[in-house]
């Protein structure tokens, strides 16, 4: 099934600028999407017989028992065209040629060795076009001495310590519960293409970008990093506390739980105020004592709270000016007017399920002048595309 309207990316930051998507499953797809989001036109590069991996990921499928539709590879594949290609064949490899010749970026998540061994080399790339920025996804890295090893979101959450950090406690280890790695790995390889398209401009030459599910998961290890690196520690889980704050977290209440962040002296006071607690007694003076003694903290707490349901306690909490919020469930997330009000639900008409709605582009952009602002965000969006789509506007592109 082909639809013969041409691409639309005609508006955002990256329109103008072509990229070929060779990547399948979520590191690379997820990169691929957000240079959609901001306006590339993104050429998705398919197994004529399979497709992406995640085409075949569920439940849930929707649409028709003959033709069911994955509903995981709709998360990471909005924006873009489909062409379906045997990269094994003259044909697969000549019109992929000719594709990278178009290009401005080309993002990859095979294994080592598997690209050039199809003779698509970074090197080769680069020769086809020296201006291609090339956003290469490897699960530990393209060198090392595990280099070779298969890149899984949960194998690497736990091979970078994520998971010693994720759960209700030390023996209690869990995984995020999306795939972090996975994502992690596409935000930071998207952000080191744009990075090599700017210093393109000054160079007029491309660059390989790598990054990794692991270097991805190390990326975001933050304080607690530095606990380890720099204290000596050995961060464990802590469950919905904070290590380094207190209080900071998740508090049950009458029928429900609250969360609330004490960030500061100030706040503590002010919270203690609000609900007549002592902010110096013993062990609850500082911070440092309150992370000590957090049992305790979280126990008279606890007992406060209790004579509130949560509605009401969200009330008095934000009259005293302390940040405090719910646990939504995500179809409460889709149905809440704040996040609709920010983009982050979209509709799109796909061609076998028809309208559906699907999580929005996280970043709007804005034209700003002495009058005030004006959006520029994209609105308009392509919905994951078939299998192969495409193939009959883009070859008929390639041969303009």
């Amino acid at each position: 099934m082909s639809r013969p309207t041409p691409n639309p990316r005609t508006a955002g930051a990256l329109s103008g600028y072509t990229v070929v998507d060779l990547s399948r499953a979520l590191a690379g797809p997820h990169a691929g999407q957000l240079f959609g989001d901001l306006g590339a036109r993104v050429i998705k590069v398919e197994n004529p017989a399979s497709g992406d991996d995640s085409r075949s990921w569920g439940p849930p499928f929707v649409g028709p028992a003959d033709d069911p539709q994955a509903t995981y590879f709709f998360s990471c594949n909005r924006n873009k065209e489909s062409i379906a290609l045997d990269l094994k064949s003259e044909d697969g490899k000549a019109t992929l040629r000719a594709l990278i010749a178009r290009a401005d970026v080309l993002v990859e998540n095979f294994r080592g060795g598997v690209l050039d061994r199809l003779g698509f080399s970074t090197a080769t790339c680069l020769e086809i076009n020296p201006r291609l920025v090339i956003l290469s996804i490897t699960g530990f890295g393209h060198d090392g001495p595990e280099a070779q090893r298969a890149g899984y979101d949960q194998i690497a959450q736990g091979e970078a310590g994520l998971m010693s950090l994720t759960g209700s406690g030390p023996d209690d280890m869990q995984k995020v519960g999306v795939p972090i790695a996975d994502l992690l790995a596409g935000i930071y390889g998207a952000y080191g293409v744009l990075a090599a398209l700017l210093e393109r401009e000054r160079t007029g030459r491309g660059k390989v970008v790598r990054t990794s599910l692991i270097a991805g998961m190390v990326g975001v290890h933050a304080f607690q990093g530095t606990r380890a690196t720099v204290a000596g520690e050995d961060p464990r889980p802590g469950g919905n506390h904070h290590p380094s704050l207190s209080p900071y977290g998740l508090f049950h209440c009458d029928g429900g739980a609250v969360q609330i962040s004490v960030g500061n002296e100030g706040l503590w006071q002010r919270f203690c105020a609000a609900f007549d607690l002592d902010p110096a007694a013993p062990g609850m003076a500082t911070n440092s004592e309150r992370v000590t003694n957090r049992p305790a903290v979280t126990a008279a707490i606890e007992d406060v709270f209790a004579a509130y349901e949560s509605a009401a306690l969200l009330e008095k909490l934000a009259a005293a000016g302390i940040p405090a919020g719910i646990v939504r469930t995500l179809p409460e997330v889709y149905d809440w007017e704040q996040a609709l009000s920010q983009g982050l639900k979209i509709t799109v008409d796909h061609p076998v399920v028809g309208p559906m709605d699907l999580p929005g582009p996280p970043v709007r952009f804005f034209d700003a002048d002495a009058a005030g602002e004006t959006e520029t965000t994209v609105t308009e969006h392509l919905a994951p595309p078939l299998l192969g789509e495409h193939d009959a506007v883009i070859r008929s592109w390639l041969e303009g």
